[in-house]
């Protein structure tokens, strides 16, 4: 098939054109694709799901029996051991699972103020 001469610039044009747009697009148009827009939803859901278990994990810590040797601990330990020190004490651990949270135990420290109690 033979293309007019007068139609090539304006087909160059239109690629060139849908190519700029695809690219401002994806770039800083805030355009995702769909595996992308997948693991934001999962991702946001997850930090909902942590900040919804939050006052568990604080009513946990607030009854527990043992809290003020369990805050000892988590107190002594160094700031970036405290996490996996609150996941010791038990208290990021949801009702119905087996292991402690990570996420839940890191929010559950900022929940606890550490500094104020």
């Amino acid at each position: 098939m033979t293309t007019p001469d007068w139609l090539r610039p304006g087909i160059y044009g239109a690629v060139a054109g849908a190519a700029f747009v695809a690219i401002v697009g994806f770039s800083w148009g805030g355009w995702m694709t769909g595996g992308g827009a997948d693991k934001y939803a999962g991702d946001r859901a997850q930090s909902e799901v942590v900040a919804a278990l939050v006052p568990i994990c604080v009513e946990n810590a607030r009854t527990d029996i043992q809290r003020g040797e369990k805050l000892a601990t988590i107190r002594d330990a160094s700031t970036f051991k405290r996490r996996d020190a609150l996941m010791a004490a038990g208290w990021a651990t949801v009702p119905g699972t087996e292991a402690p949270n990570r996420d839940l135990a890191q929010a559950c420290l900022a929940g606890l103020d550490l500094n104020a109690s």
